[in-house]
């Protein structure tokens, strides 16, 4: 019998506010130990928090952006669970009120090139929790240490609804999702530093059916590459299980990369085992239709419509627009120099592959040596003929050395194109010369040894000889 995966992911997103949401605490990551704490995010007695509006209104984004409907009225409840990084004895989140709900993202598969919709059931404001410490200056310690600096931060947690059927679809959804936070500017979407991170319900059931199986939640999943790897090991593990005819629990499990094995870390709680109530600290937030639009008038372009945009207006390709749009910097680089020179097809080359393989992060090309005033000149001295395309990839390497124009480098290292038609003519003779065996083989039917004579008045021209002179006299002597 073939099982059928039904999966659904809670996403928590950091927010990019510069204080808490409830207090003036800094929100700065990778500072000394509980130093960003204050009595409001500590949950001393006699404390009022007020909600950070910013964070509010980047949870709105979101939520526009995910085209959800907004609650003109939303609530702030209790979360009561008891942990050594919850200094209150509870969170405050948001539960039958929420900022937001029933939206959905589109995704893109690749299998039959489709796209398919994924249903959100809500996005709602929670704080975030702090962080226990098992060892200090990479000492391993028999004690646990709780840094609060984390305790009181911005967070959305995006949840789907159960429609992904694979660890492919929860990729391309998770990876969807994380372009649209960062374009909107509202969590910088860093897995290694937590501030963008993924919890996954996964559960089986007969392939045509309805009824869902028991899930289980996957954590600790700090990549996409390692949501997918969790989420293949653990369907296959329910799935030999139920095969076996063992029965599935409802639990937690944790994901360990080195190992790629799942292991249970504590029975599923249910919402009630939370005891949720209004918190009484926090007034309604009431949410009214001209706020929204006001919002939402300030949306950037997202990536979907960015793509059709750029295929449209650029006439690229969509697998380049998909690339070119992947980050908001990266698609605005592109833009930059299509507007210094209309080349778009030959500027989406260089960046896909030249400029992102010297970028670790395509966030980072705002910093990048070559600008794009830099590449827009580049690619136009090879269409004026003045460098050839070989010569382009060693001006593009001093360019990224240097910083220099690539205009200067050429004159300054002499490496002008030869165009000379007596010269290169001379060049193509003196390798038709030295290579007699060639030429005969290549008269005789060998036509693929017409490279090799291309290669060789290359290389005796040092890769100036211009490309399409050697290409046209070679031909011409050897068929005369």
């Amino acid at each position: 019998m073939y099982y059928e995966p039904v999966i659904g992911l809670e996403v928590h997103a950091q927010l990019l506010t510069a204080t808490k949401i409830f207090c003036s605490c800094p929100t700065a990551f990778g500072s000394e130990s509980n130093i960003q704490t204050c009595p409001v995010c500590l949950g001393m007695p006699g404390v009022l928090p007020v909600v950070n509006k910013q964070a509010l209104q980047f949870a709105m984004k979101t939520a526009i952006a995910a085209n959800c409907r907004i609650n003109p009225e939303n609530q702030f409840a209790r979360k009561n669970y008891f942990y050594p990084d919850l200094p209150k004895g509870y969170q405050i989140s948001q539960f039958e009120l929420p900022i937001a709900e029933h939206g959905y993202l589109e995704i893109d598969l690749e299998e039959g090139n489709r796209t398919k919709r994924i249903g959100i059931t809500r996005i709602h404001m929670e704080e975030d929790a702090g962080k226990l410490v098992h060892e200090l200056a990479g000492v391993s310690s028999d004690a646990s240490y709780v840094d609060f600096n984390r305790t009181g931060v911005p967070l959305i947690e995006i949840v789907s609804e159960p429609d992904l059927r694979s660890p492919e679809e929860a990729g391309a959804y998770l990876r969807m999702l994380h372009t649209i936070v960062q374009y909107l500017e509202v969590c910088d979407g860093n897995m290694e530093q937590g501030s963008f991170r993924c919890d996954a319900n996964v559960s089986l059931r007969p392939q045509g059916t309805e009824k869902l199986g028991t899930k289980v939640e996957l954590k600790n999943m700090n990549s996409f590459r390692n949501v997918e790897r969790a989420l293949e090991y653990e369907i296959k593990r329910q799935q030999e299980m139920i095969e076996d005819g063992e029965k599935i629990i409802q639990e937690t499990r944790l994901w360990d990369a080195d190992k790629g094995v799942t292991f249970s870390m504590r029975g599923k709680e249910e919402a009630h085992d939370y005891r949720y109530f209004p918190d009484p600290d926090l007034v309604p937030l009431i949410i009214d239709e001209a706020w929204v639009q006001d919002v939402r008038k300030q949306l950037p372009e997202l990536p979907r419509q960015k793509v059709l945009r750029f295929v449209k207006q650029y006439k690229i390709p969509e697998y380049d627009a998909k690339i070119l749009t992947a980050c908001r910097q990266l698609a605005d680089y592109f833009e930059q120099c299509v507007k210094c020179y209309e080349q778009p097809k030959k500027i989406s080359n260089w960046i896909m592959s030249d400029i992102l393989r010297h970028l670790n992060d395509p966030r980072n090309i705002t910093g990048f040596v070559v600008t794009p005033v830099h590449l827009a000149e580049l690619i136009e001295l090879i269409d004026k003929g003045t460098i050839s395309g070989k010569i382009a990839k060693t001006v593009f390497d001093e360019m990224r050395a240097t910083g220099s124009m690539p205009g200067a480098i050429v004159k300054e290292k002499g490496l002008l194109q030869v165009s000379d038609e007596g010269e290169i003519e001379k060049v193509i003779q003196d390798v038709l010369d030295a290579n007699q065996n060639e030429v005969a083989d290549y008269r005789s039917g060998k036509e693929k040894l017409f490279g090799f004579f291309v290669g060789q008045a290359m290389k005796a021209t040092k890769g100036k000889a211009n490309p399409k002179l050697v290409n046209d006299i070679l031909r011409r002597k050897l068929e005369s």
